[in-house]
């Protein structure tokens, strides 16, 4: 339906008037008047240019989503003064705070509609031979977003620094345009949100919200497995968005392709864009990083010590990061300066040592061992090619502890047990995870295993 510009500021009114007091409106909102309609922005006059400051941030916002809905397509609202001169408006009293324009809390932040994390900057993230490709993409989309890399798809293990570039984003890209429109949310408040809105019929609201973003920030998307609804939501979501040239940034622990449970048409979205992984740290990078953290938080660790503790935290960065915490804790409860020694003791039974582990680092080969033993059969036979039921399932389960445990590359995992090839191992990884949701016998045996390897 083709609106003129009075029409559809009239209806625009109409939708937000029962959001806001009356008295506010009148005050605000009721002499507005629109100027002008293009395929781009609504052009609306209103009294003064402090009309024009107040209105735009603080019911600019909302103004914009039922613009939005009514129209079927995101547009700009430019506010432009009737008269430089004319009289600031008498408010009338009102308490002390507005209320929320939306009956649910659900849909903003009550810290700031961005929900990003401040801390979270390039300048705090250690870059690596495992992080080179995904870092500069992210610098590249937050210097020109929607221009370079869109969709930009990044995928790791936990703890490798997904979310800190995500959020390194939103707020590099929010120090160049404060009046960008700006928000990361996980996949799980995603489909909090829907559902909430499906529960109280504003999923016109939601879907406003959502669509009306510069850059959305969208972090585990592997969580949008065997949810259908979600899935046709944030399928629209995408589309709207990548078609006005906005930017749109995923994270998940694997490639699209090895999400199960993702609708085609979502993965073949995903990478229309740059799909970049982000691959455990080196022992030079983890060297970086252990020096990077020490320094922020004022530890003042030996070369020594950082050398043992990054040889023997190997996964992730969160693990180092746990690493530096226990090792404050250890020093502080036991006085005693950080020595090489009392690392060894504060990490014992963490990390990799343990009973699990005998002593000794986590492999690949230890786990190995370990299901072998569990299940009665000898590590030739499960890197053997036979493919009997007593041995492929052990075999499934030890490259999934695997990949859970130490974050194995899938090639690296495929070599571990005879040279099989990526696709197998991802068809094993996906059978214990379904396994897992059906048998409760099967988890507990893959949950006491978990435990015996030292998973913490």
């Amino acid at each position: 339906m083709e609106f003129t510009a009075e029409e559809l500021w009239s209806r625009v009114l109409e939708s937000v008037r029962s959001q806001i007091q009356k008295q506010t409106y009148r005050t605000w909102l009721a002499d507005t008047s629109a100027q002008g309609l293009t395929d781009t922005e609504l052009i609306v006059e209103v009294a003064s240019q402090f009309h024009v400051e107040w209105i735009g941030d603080k019911y600019g916002r909302v103004l914009a989503e039922s613009t939005e809905v009514i129209l079927g397509r995101p547009v700009q609202l430019q506010f432009q003064s009737r008269s430089t001169s004319a009289p600031l408006p008498t408010l009338a009293p009102s308490p002390p705070e507005e209320p929320s324009l939306f009956s649910h809390q659900n849909l903003e932040s009550r810290e700031g509609e961005s929900a990003l994390n401040d801390r979270y900057l390039f300048s705090r993230f250690v870059v690596g031979n495992d992080n080179q490709l995904a870092s500069a993409a992210c610098k590249a989309v937050a210097a020109n977003p929607s221009r370079m890399y869109n969709p930009l798809f990044l995928y790791g293990g936990v703890g490798l620094g997904k979310t800190h570039l995500m959020h390194a984003i939103g707020n590099e890209a929010l120090a160049q345009n404060r009046l960008a429109k700006v928000s990361y949310v996980t996949t799980e408040q995603f489909t909090n949100d829907l559902i909430v809105a499906i529960q109280e019929g504003t999923t016109a609201r939601f879907r406003a919200r959502y669509r009306a973003k510069d850059i959305l920030l969208v972090d585990d998307v592997q969580f949008l497995k065997g949810k259908e609804r979600t899935q046709e939501e944030f399928f629209h979501t995408f589309n709207t968005l990548y078609d006005a040239k906005k930017q749109i940034v995923l994270t998940s622990d694997r490639a699209p392709k090895e999400i199960p449970g993702l609708e085609e048409r979502l993965v073949s979205r995903f990478a229309w864009g740059l799909v970049t992984d982000i691959k455990p740290p080196d022992y030079e990078t983890r060297l970086a990083i252990l020096k990077k953290k020490s320094e922020d938080q004022g530890l003042d660790l030996d070369d020594q010590v950082r050398d043992f503790v990054a040889r023997s935290c190997t996964s992730s960065i969160r693990e180092l990061e746990g690493a530096l915490i226990k090792l404050m804790a250890f020093s502080s409860i036991s006085k005693m300066d950080i020595t090489v020694e009392l690392a060894r003791a504060a990490l014992r039974g963490t990390f990799g040592y343990g009973p699990g582990s005998a002593g000794g680092l986590l492999t690949p080969e230890r786990i190995r061992e370990v299901v072998a033993l569990r299940w009665r059969v000898s590590e030739e036979a499960l890197v053997s090619k036979r493919r009997s039921k007593n041995l492929t399932i052990p075999r499934q389960v030890a490259m999934y502890l695997i990949k859970t445990l130490l974050d194995y590359p899938l090639v690296s995992i495929g070599n571990v047990f005879g040279g099989r090839d990526h696709s197998t191992v991802i068809h094993s990884i996906r059978r214990v995870e379904e396994t897992i949701e059906v048998d409760a016998t099967f988890r507990r045996i893959v949950e006491a295993l978990e435990e015996e390897l030292g998973e913490h």
